[in-house]
């Protein structure tokens, strides 16, 4: 020991993976490994070890080190304990007869198989086989250790009891077994049996051979490969290995019946039903595991050894040591049941020790005397029996709750009586028909005492309600079963009755189960030692089992530990909203205590509002300080705030619903409507001086209410090196306010206001509906109905509707309904096209619980009277006019338009064909918005709003419910777009011509009037077909710009788009006459009948004809360049508008007269025709300069400022298309003959008054572009970048082209109230050449945002009423591809770190190139004056309108007045 006991204790702890503890074993003289040998749970305790898994670990890692070592020979000695005593009719291996190759176990002195204690070393026992990590979710692998040579199975003989041995000493070392190599490490020892465990005085036997269920437990925290090769793991550097934890031994592939579909025998010798007796005798007499049948009076079959644990996990597992009485037979590790209530409460049952077990048989009930011989075992939780001990599930098991009564009936036998049912048994012997009745009757006295304290008795051993409950079929049985999955289990019951009863067939341990989706409607779950394999009756229903059944196997895997020290504090107990016992969820920023129902409602409240976190399962987020803020604040301080006015008839219970638990909440936490409000509540000054004075105590209360009260987390504290409350905290050493303030710095103040429609939807009661008939209905989904349903997945159901609720029924002879939907909770109905489904006619119910309703029928009017009959229950009556609509969609949403955008209101909104229709309470009645007219649909936010833009108005339509929000995005994406091909079914513009044909006339006009041979060129036929699709889809998303699409591809798009129209251009009614009106010789006549004929046709297309005729008149005007006149016009577009193969020359003919008498045939008056003449006139002029090759007539004439916004300081200049930055500032500098030095770095700035932010101009940018696009409180300035040399010296020092770095950030509010709420927050960023990255935290993976670089503009400064964190910041803008703009703030640490930003910015827009290299030869080859203006000051037309009045008037007057001052 002189090795492992001078071992230093804080490299042993490092090697257990606790040195956290390191200073606390020093503090108490405990240097080495040896003076920790004494160690005892309550020592650890006061030590500060205060977690149980490590207190453990700690024990069991020197209960090894010590376990096979010498002691010295004065170590004092504990007491010896009594062995355990043993029972009749216990059947144990002697160690004798097993041979040592199959139990793959050291050899030691004497030849067992196992260690064996010597006298005077009963400190520590042998260790049971540690449990093999789960990696993901697959279940651990079975063990079968191989046999030798080919050696038969151990056979089954009787086991002796060990005798009783001398007080113990320590076990020897081990020897290695012969033929072992030296480099192989030593396998662990096969487990002890839990009783001796605490008997350690007793020899320990072999262990049973029969495959062990593995207890509840969680997912070790450290990694662990998928597979281990027997390699030894790296030690810490002079640890010996025995006080290192172990690896466990390598599994072999397990045996290949493990795979097989689960086909139980259940015993139904408890029913009178010999139906289920056939049935049940074929499919057991094929599983393919089960072993021929033994003599009814033959001994206990064989065992066989199966190891499912591994050494090195057993260090963290938890389980309860056997019960203190003598009665167990023999301890069993491999099972551990637990009652059905104690699932239900979200916890993984604790490790229930088998008390009692052997065999004993048992008669069926109908008298018969046939006896069936079971393996009979008894827990504290439930008695269950087998048809042998090899089997891990069982085939009965009857609750200890339900037990009333255990009675001796005679001849061995003894009678199980529960409330409903008797089971009778029959033992070997009197004495052990005794020993079964005392210690029944002790177990169920114990757990009646235990449910009296507890005040919750199981009536009837009923379970209580499931997580999920339900029939579904189990391959090899015509019969479904009732299948219930509560917690960590799955329970399996013959029938509903059975169930509530209690009483069932097994239970499934779900900490080994995996589930795995078969097909549409099966799926299998899988454990070590069977397949089930289930089918629902839909997918839908498969979906949620399978849904279930994944949360019971996180439940199964989840660790207790942390909700234990939770709930340590009293207030803690029970949840902070409805008081439900043992509460497992929790929110990390309000510091209270949930259960799972609230939990799920506290989720839809959002993260601005409250973070929800599990207490089992989210074991990362919680930290020492995050449980001790949970000690300090709690139910009890937070209700104190959150509850402290909250109405009896407002609260909630246990037992209520999800809509008044979300009412509820609601009004809690996002309205704050029952807080007991600050006395500073409306100072925001006073509040945020509080909070700064509070962060520095430790009174946590208060800082809770000035926060939640409006106190602002990152408000400014007037102390430079401590800017924000946070950093005083941190200044102050207050840990748990730090934490605190961590959790809430993006949490948003409660608003009374936002939620007040939600806390009363109607102001009037809702008018009383009857309706009644048959229903097709589909399972509720929580999720949009992506896929056809078929025809099959629809059950008919009797529905009804009346008093305010929607209820469906089995059939019309029912009296209970299968459920119900409540009117006023309805939030939306929608139609669906006829054979949508397969179901003619279909209709679709939304309600607020997020929750989607499929019923459909055959008749279309009963459809449509279903329809209104339901809209008419739940619409409000401000909205009755929409009923009389034929709606594809009615219901309530939440939206902001007019001139009120801070607060949504509700309004009733209905979509008809084309048309949203808008009703809101107590408002005058609003105009449809004619969704094919929209100039914008658009969705912001994170799908949160969807934005609709008229020419008269702005709509923003709010997501609250993310399920009916997405149906209305989708039905009115579609109402907007193109219908069909006729015009009328168009996307619209205002003056109702298709958007298609605006797009088009629009690009023509700006790049194509000079093109020669414009239309009657074709364009390529591919580009012509996509841009044709692409404009049909949605036109108003297209965007035609010079360079990407060719005019001809254009111009061939429109000529295709009117030839393929539906109905023509001029309507196949019309057509006709059209062409007849050609024949009239009278001119006046003739332009009499256009007339006409123009007024008979629809809206649509006579607008349309009259855009197109006017383009066609600009074309002719540019006949001179583009050769098409009037007369070769009409050849091109006569035989596409009228859709004729071209050999009728009339239709040529319509087309030139309706050129040629443009003005009288379409009353275009004088105003009119002046406008379009001046916008002729203008193209022709750009034309005229761009093909004279100079671009005097794009130049522009601005102010600019040299160093400062001043008078004296301005500079009229003439800005061409070709001058860049670079050239304006060294005409500035000429100008006023200032002298550019080596180290003057002069820049033109761009100034942004408004938002108090300026950006240099890139050398090489082009003004004339910036110039149009400022704004009227920007200008422009030439000065002195300071910056730019350091920037330069950063760029060439640096290693890399990326940089990387946390920054303050915070995005722009808009009207919608989008973005985040106040302050500033911290993100890391990631800017490379391409993109800059976003991320929440150093450690994500996964960006937040991510915008391309070369969109982003970057300006130095941030507004001062934003108070920011820094004084060196940048205010960034982005415009989307769609010209959607954002706005956001990034804030730096200091001056350097915005420099090397921003250079990396620059670096990355412009290609490295941040200054000229050689300005002089730039300077030299700089854009020259026109010399037709020498050197004449000249007229600003930017500045106050009184100077460019008072400009242009004296240039008017006297043109030489200008030159005196030169």
């Amino acid at each position: 020991m002189e090795e492992g006991g001078s071992l230093p204790v804080a490299t042993w702890l490092a090697a257990l993976h606790l040195d956290q503890y390191v200073e606390s074993f020093q503090q108490s003289e405990l240097w080495t490994v040896w003076d920790c040998r004494a160690l005892t749970d309550q020592a650890l305790t006061h030590l500060g070890v205060v977690l149980p898994g490590h207190r453990r670990r700690i024990l069991l890692g020197l209960q090894k080190a010590f376990a096979e070592v010498t002691l010295p020979a004065r170590t004092p000695q504990p007491p010896p304990r009594k062995p355990v005593p043993m029972k009749r009719h216990i059947f144990r291996l002697s160690t004798a007869t097993v041979p040592e190759q199959s139990l793959r176990c050291p050899e030691v002195s004497g030849g067992s198989p196992l260690l064996e204690p010597e006298s005077g070393g009963g400190s520590f026992a042998q260790l049971p086989p540690p449990i093999p990590p789960r990696v993901g979710c697959r279940p651990p692998l079975k063990f079968s250790p191989p046999l030798m040579g080919g050696s038969p199975e151990p056979p089954a003989v009787p086991r002796s009891h060990p005798p009783a041995l001398d007080p113990p000493s320590p076990p020897a070392l081990a020897e290695k077994p012969p033929g072992e190599s030296g480099g192989r490490p030593p396998l662990p020892p096969l487990p002890a049996k839990r009783h001796q465990l605490e008997a350690k005085s007793l020899r320990a036997p072999p262990p049973p051979h029969r495959p062990p269920v593995l207890p509840p437990r969680a997912v070790s925290q450290r990694s662990i490969p998928d597979k281990e090769e027997g390699s030894i793991p790296p030690t810490a550097p002079g640890v010996p290995l025995s006080l290192l934890p172990r690896t466990k031994p390598p599994a072999p592939e397990p045996p290949a019946k493990a795979n097989l579909p689960f086909v139980p025998e259940f015993d139904d010798s408890d029913y009178e039903d010999s139906a289920w007796q056939e049935e049940l005798a074929k499919p057991a007499g094929e599983m393919a595991d089960k072993e021929d049948a033994e003599p009814r009076t033959g001994g206990p079959r064989a065992l066989r050894v199966n190891s499912l644990f591994s050494e090195d996990e057993l260090i963290e597992d938890d389980y309860d040591a056997p019960p203190a009485n003598g009665g167990s037979s023999w301890s069993d590790t491999g099972s551990s049941p637990g009652t059905l209530g104690d699932s239900m409460e979200g916890t993984a049952a604790p490790l229930s020790p088998t008390i009692k077990a052997g065999w004993l048989d048992k008669n069926p009930p109908q008298g018969s005397y046939i006896y069936q011989k079971r393996w009979v075992k008894l827990d504290s939780n439930y008695l269950r029996y087998f048809d042998s001990e090899k089997d891990t599930y069982s085939k009965r098991f009857i609750p200890v709750s339900s037990i009333s009564r255990i009675a001796s009936v005679g001849d061995q036998k003894f009678e199980v009586i529960t409330n409903n049912r008797n089971f009778v048994f029959r033992a070997e012997s009197d004495a052990d028909r005794n020993e079964w009745i005392r210690t029944l009757q002790q177990i169920a006295e114990e757990r009646r005492s235990k449910e009296r304290l507890s005040m919750s008795p199981t009536a009837n051993g009923a379970a209580d309600p499931a997580d999920k409950s339900g029939f579904l079929e189990l391959r090899g049985f015509k019969h479904k079963l009732f299948v219930a999955v509560a917690g960590d289990k799955v329970f399996l019951y013959k029938n509903a009755e059975d169930y509530r009863l209690g009483i069932g067939i097994t239970y499934i341990e779900m900490n080994v189960g995996n589930v795995k989706e078969v097909d549409r409607r099966g799926f299998d779950l899988t454990t070590p030692y069977r397949i089930f394999s289930f089918s629902a009756d839909s997918e839908q229903e498969k979906e949620e089992w399978v849904e279930a059944m994944q949360q019971c196997i996180a439940e199964a895997l989840s660790n207790s530990e942390v909700a234990e020290r939770i709930w340590a504090v009293e207030s803690n107990r029970f949840c902070a909203d409805c008081g439900s016992p043992k509460p497992d969820w929790a929110s990390i920023n309000l510091c209270v205590v949930i259960c799972k129902r609230c939990a799920g409602e506290h989720r839809g409240l959002g993260p601005g509002i409250t973070k929800v976190r599990s207490l089992k399962m989210d074991r990362k987020v919680w930290t020492e300080e995050l449980i001790q803020l949970f000690h300090h604040i709690g139910n009890a301080v937070a209700n104190r705030f959150w509850a402290a006015n909250v109405p009896p008839s407002e609260a909630i219970a246990p037992p209520s619903s999800s809509q008044e638990r979300r009412r509820f909440l609601i009004a809690k936490y996002r309205e704050g409507k029952y807080r007991r409000y600050h006395p500073l509540f409306g100072n925001q000054e006073e509040l945020d001086r509080a909070l700064c004075a509070a962060v520095t105590t430790s009174d946590l209360a208060e800082t809770q209410a000035l926060l939640f009260c409006g106190a602002a987390v990152t408000c400014a504290t007037g102390d430079p090196q401590c800017p924000t409350p946070l950093a005083l905290a941190e200044k102050s050493g207050q840990r748990l306010q730090m934490e605190f303030l961590l959790h809430n710095k993006t949490s948003e103040t409660p608003r009374l206001e936002l939620g007040g429609s939600e806390e009363k939807p109607y102001s009037v009661p809702l008018p009383s509906v009857t309706h009644n008939g048959f229903l097709y209905k589909t399972p509720s989904m929580a999720k949009p109905v992506g896929e056809r349903k078929g025809q099959e997945e629809f059950s008919r159901r009797w529905c009804t509707l009346q008093d305010g609720v929607l209820s469906y029924y089995e059939n019309d002879r029912n009296a209970v309904p299968n459920g119900e939907v409540k009117a006023e909770e309805i939030v939306c109905l929608a139609s669906n096209p006829p054979h949508a489904h397969g179901i003619e006619n279909t209709f679709e119910v939304y309600i607020e619980s997020e929750r989607l309703y499929l019923f459909g029928l055959e008749s279309p009017d009963a459809a449509r009277e279903w329809l209104k009959s339901i809209a008419k229950s739940f619409v409000h009556p401000c909205a009755e006019e929409l009923l009389a609509l034929d709606f594809q969609r009615i219901g309530r949403l939440y939206y902001k338009g007019g001139l009120n955008l801070e607060r949504a209101e509700e309004g009733w909104f209905a979509l008809a064909g084309s048309a949203l229709h808008v009703c809101v309470p107590g408002s005058e009645r609003q105009e449809p918005l004619q969704l094919r007219k929209l100039q914008e649909l658009s969705i912001q936010g994170d799908n949160e709003v969807l934005v609709l833009v008229e020419r008269r108005r702005t709509l923003y339509i709010q997501g609250e419910r993310k399920l009916d929000f997405l149906g209305w995005v989708q039905a009115i994406q579609k109402a907007a777009g193109s219908a069909g091909d006729t015009l009328s079914e168009q996307q619209l513009t205002e003056s109702d011509v298709p958007l298609l044909v605006d797009r088009c006339i629009d690009y023509i006009t700006q790049c194509g009037l000079t093109s020669e041979g414009i239309y009657r060129k074709s364009g390529q036929n591919s580009k012509t077909t996509s841009l044709l699709e692409m404009l049909r889809r949605d036109a108003r998303s297209v965007r035609l710009k010079e360079g990407e699409h060719q005019v001809d591809d254009v111009a061939n798009t429109l000529k295709r788009f009117f030839r393929d129209l539906g109905d023509g251009l001029f309507t196949g009614r019309w057509g006709p006459d059209w062409l007849w009106a050609t024949a009239l010789e009278d001119e006046e006549e003739k332009i009499g009948e256009y007339r006409r004929l123009l007024g008979t046709l629809p809206t649509v297309n006579r607008a349309t004809l009259k855009a197109l005729i006017n383009h066609l008149f600009r074309v002719q005007l540019f006949s001179g360049e583009n050769q098409m006149n009037t007369h070769n016009l009409a050849i091109v577009f006569g035989p596409t508008l009228f859709q004729t193969d071209g050999k009728d020359y009339k239709a040529g003919r319509v087309v030139e007269d309706l050129i040629s008498h443009y003005v009288k045939i379409f009353n275009v008056n004088d105003q009119e025709m002046k406008k379009q003449q001046d916008e002729i006139m203008a193209i022709m002029k750009m034309r005229e300069a761009a093909s004279s090759g100079t671009q005097q007539a794009g130049d522009f004439i601005c102010t600019v400022y040299l160093e400062e916004k001043k008078t004296e300081a301005e500079q009229h200049i003439k800005i061409p298309a070709t001058m860049t930055a670079e050239e304006l500032t060294f005409e500035i500098l000429d100008r006023r003959k200032i002298v550019m030095k080596e180290k003057d770095y002069w820049s033109c700035f761009e100034v942004n008054e408004r938002e108090e932010a300026e950006r240099p101009l890139h050398y090489s940018e082009k003004v004339l572009p910036i110039l149009h696009s400022l704004g009227t409180e920007s200008y422009l300035v030439v000065k002195k970048q300071m910056s730019m040399e350091n920037m330069l010296v950063y760029l060439a020092s640096r290693v890399g082209d990326c940089k990387h770095g946390m920054m303050k950030f915070r995005e722009e509010r808009n009207l919608l109230g989008l973005g985040l709420s106040t302050g500033f927050h911290d993100r890391y960023f990631i800017l490379n050449h391409t993109c800059l990255r976003l991320y929440k935290e150093v450690r994500s993976h996964k960006p937040e945002k991510e915008w391309p670089v070369r969109n982003l503009k970057v300006y130095l400064g941030i507004k001062r009423k934003l108070r920011p964190p820094t004084c060196w910041g940048f205010t960034v803008f982005y415009e989307t591809e769609k010209h959607e703009k954002q706005q956001w703030y990034l804030c730096c640490d200091t001056q350097a770190d915005l420099r090397e930003w921003f250079a990396t910015f620059l670096h990355a827009q412009n290609g490295g190139a941040l200054w000229p290299s050689e300005t002089s030869k730039v300077r030299a080859s700089r854009w020259q004056q026109d010399s037709r203006l020498g050197n004449i000051s000249l007229i600003p037309l930017r500045g106050n309108e009184s100077e460019m009045r008072n400009s242009v008037a004296a240039f008017a007057t006297d043109p030489l007045t200008l030159l005196r001052n030169v």
